[in-house]
């Protein structure tokens, strides 16, 4: 039986933070600016998160899908996660899609986010694998991890 890995979108598979900061350069007044029609379906990608999906895909020993918590105030947020899902990664990753408020509900091996914690990731069973951190700073480092099996 494969195992299952779940993986964040932001700040893990698209760069959040980088479009925050660009959006409040450009109008330092607007509050929040990922509630602007547009912002999460247009957020880039991190570099190698994209191949690493497609790595997972492929792989024999683990199933992935998307794991990505709401802005939960607003409501455009479900719908640009999933248009951000299929442009990026296509339409087989979007059946794989999951939006919750709370990650600790679902079960599988693995679980690589940014946080580990505020949005359930504290409760999480499996391993959570901490993106960016200073034992997971890049995709490449993720993969590796996963292929020892942690």
């Amino acid at each position: 039986m494969k195992q299952i890995v779940y993986v964040d979108i932001d700040d893990t598979l698209a760069d959040l933070q980088s479009a925050l900061k660009k959006a409040k350069s450009i109008n330092p007044a607007m509050p929040f600016p990922q509630a602007e029609y547009g912002f999460y379906a247009n957020l880039t990608p991190i570099d190698g998160a994209i191949e690493s999906v497609e790595w997972l895909l492929n792989s024999k020993v683990f199933t992935p899908y998307i794991l990505t918590a709401p802005s939960t105030m607003n409501p455009m947020s479900y719908t640009e996660k999933r248009v951000w899902v299929e442009k990026h990664l296509g339409i087989e990753m979007v059946e794989r899609l999951i939006i919750s408020p709370n990650k600790s509900l679902l079960k599988g091996a693995y679980l690589v986010d940014d946080n580990i914690e505020g949005r359930g990731q504290e409760g999480f069973e499996g391993n959570v694998l901490q993106y960016g951190s200073a034992q997971f700073p890049n995709w490449r480092s993720v993969i590796q991890a996963l292929e020892k099996g942690i």
